[in-house]
């Protein structure tokens, strides 16, 4: 559709102007009308919508645009209680937008919304809209968005999926926090290594150098690795930044993000943890998705996009494959081979008794218990580990270097 330029004044006389997308001008007239804009001139144009207001067209400088603000997860989900809020009070959608735009605190998620209004405007969907803005909201948002509005209960959808972004904030907040401690031991560790290794160790040889004595096997070693590293380290720095940058080029691509993907569900400690958190979002996307009407097929195309983990959303690709050719729920969930025997029994009972979304519901719930319950004891978990790899270190480098001190000591006195 072709672009019109607009000036006109709103409802408190203030003159407004800006572009509107629409067949011809008394369609965009209308638009205007119906937002409470008296129009004055409108005009067609080569130029894309922009915002309504005069002056606010003006770009916005380099210094703003490097230190914006990102939108987080966070706007959006506070988004989606505030439009609930609002459209279950009767507040109608361009009025809430507008008043939420006001009182954004972030200027990004703020021309978000102004966008959003834009684009309602000149006459499209709501989901249509924020899909211009993919990178604020997911496939699994547009979707649940897409099917509120075709089913009329759009302000319920926006309920749940402020449920649900809370459930999945909170859940990558308490794995963090989990992990918080292991990570800055293990840091911690690694420094400790690097400094013996290129500050201590060669003053220790110069010291040993000095008596001419016969060093013990370990203590040869350790000096050996030490001359390895103060001579080699550019290039270990340099090798350990081409396999970061590669392993990361590699994730990237379809076939190494689901080798990756596979392998971390196979990790010692964190293995069941990823696959636990990964399920219970798939099972509460899909009772979510179901109590909203949507068809078991199209849930399944939907909610295999919520998962993080390639692996098992080419799984869930699967279940719906099967659904398709007319295969049952249990079945295909038993052919992915990713639930438990528990699991498969429930999903048996939903399905029988057509109830499959309160079924899954408790099946999220049971998976959120078995990943909370991994949580509080990781750091136990992973602390036997830590203490032993670094005892093995302590060990070493007494026996490297502080017996053959000993050793040296007792001659001297010997000799004395």
């Amino acid at each position: 559709m072709p672009f019109f330029a607009y000036k006109g004044r709103n409802g408190s006389g203030e003159l407004v102007a800006g572009v509107l997308e629409g067949v011809d001008p008394g369609a965009i007239a209308d638009q205007l009308f119906g937002s409470g804009v008296t129009p004055l001139d409108i005009s067609p144009t080569t130029r894309k919508a922009t915002s309504g207001a005069a002056g606010s067209g003006s770009k916005e400088s380099l210094r703003e645009r490097l230190f914006r603000k990102k939108v987080t997860s966070l706007d959006v989900q506070l988004f989606s209680r505030q439009i609930y809020t609002l459209l279950k009070s009767g507040v109608p959608i361009m009025r809430g937008l507008a008043g939420l735009q006001e009182s954004a605190v972030n200027k990004s998620f703020g021309a978000v919304l102004r966008d959003l209004r834009e684009s309602l405007d000149a006459g499209r969907e709501l989901s249509s809209a924020m899909r211009r803005h993919t990178d604020v909201f997911s496939p699994f948002y547009l979707a649940m968005v897409r099917v509120g509005e075709m089913t009329g209960r759009l302000e319920e959808v926006f309920l749940r999926l402020f449920d649900h972004l809370e459930f999945d904030r909170d859940m990558r907040e308490r794995v963090k926090t989990a992990l918080r401690y292991p990570t800055f031991v293990v840091i911690a560790m690694i420094a400790a290594m690097v400094v013996v290794n290129v500050f201590v160790i060669p003053q220790f040889e110069t010291v040993f150098k000095s008596f001419h004595a016969e060093l013990p096997m370990v203590t040869q070693m350790l000096i050996g690795f030490s001359r390895f590293t103060v001579a080699w380290w550019p290039a270990f720095a340099t090798g350990a930044g081409a396999a970061f940058f590669g392993f990361r080029a590699w994730t990237r691509t379809t076939a190494g993000r689901l080798t990756w993907d596979r392998y971390k569900l196979k990790l010692p400690i964190a293995g069941k943890i990823i696959h636990k958190a990964t399920m219970a979002r798939f099972a509460r996307s899909f009772a979510l998705s179901i109590r909203s009407g949507v068809p078991i097929v199209q849930a399944l195309t939907v909610v295999s996009q919520t998962a993080d983990n390639a692996y098992l959303s080419m799984r869930i690709e699967q279940m719906r494959d099967g659904v398709e050719r007319g295969e049952s729920i249990l079945r295909t969930a038993g052919n992915a081979h990713v639930f438990t025997p528990i699991v498969l029994q429930m999903i048996a009972v939903g399905e029988e008794a057509g109830s499959l979304d309160d079924l899954m519901d408790e099946i999220a719930m049971m998976y959120e218990r078995e990943v909370d319950y991994e949580l509080k004891t990781l750091s136990s978990q992973i602390e036997p580990i830590l203490i032993t790899f670094l005892g093995a270190m302590v060990l070493v480098l007494a026996l490297g270097i502080f017996l053959p001190i000993w050793d040296m000591g007792k001659a001297a006195l010997h000799n004395k």
